[in-house]
């Protein structure tokens, strides 16, 4: 696989989704949970998506509840817990793992093209996000830490590009 646009995910109502739909707009992929010390970021995330959506932005949450079984909640509740607690418009993809050998093919990627302190393959914890060009490719990989608001500056320079 050479770009983001050549996996496929399925969303969290069960539809598989071709990401190469997404071809030519910035992506801010991200693994999500709901009951985690960073779940608050849904706020920031959505925020992020309502301001650049309509200049081409996709924010991709993808849950997971490899972190301290932080996210233990099916689809369905996953779904209604990012909706009536934060407003969430944006794609939400069915719950994965991000580490392991049963790693999602999109993250085994995403960890071999930035990966983390250190050197790491594998994502530290919730809410690790990756922000990806218009030409498919993995601009920059950010912290839990990172707060939403904080990738603004990036995202506009990944919009222009």
């Amino acid at each position: 696989m050479s770009t983001v646009y050549d996996f496929e995910a399925r969303q969290i109502n069960g539809q598989p989704i071709a990401l190469s739909q997404f071809k030519g707009k910035p992506l801010l992929i991200v693994n999500t949970a709901s009951q985690c010390g960073f779940t608050p970021q849904f706020g920031g995330l959505e925020a992020l998506h309502k301001s650049y959506a309509g200049k081409g932005l996709v924010v991709l949450g993808f849950p997971c509840n490899q972190f301290g079984a932080q996210d233990p909640g099916n689809d369905d509740e996953i779904a209604s817990f990012c909706q009536v607690n934060y407003g969430v418009s944006f794609p939400m993809m069915s719950k994965i793992d991000v580490n392991g050998p049963s790693a999602h093919p999109l993250y085994q990627w995403l960890c071999a093209e930035a990966p983390g302190l250190l050197g790491s393959k594998s994502i530290k914890w919730n809410f690790t996000k990756f922000l990806v060009g218009k030409d498919g490719q993995v601009i920059k990989r950010y912290a839990p830490l990172d707060k939403p608001e904080a990738l603004a500056r990036d995202i506009e320079a990944a919009l222009a590009a």
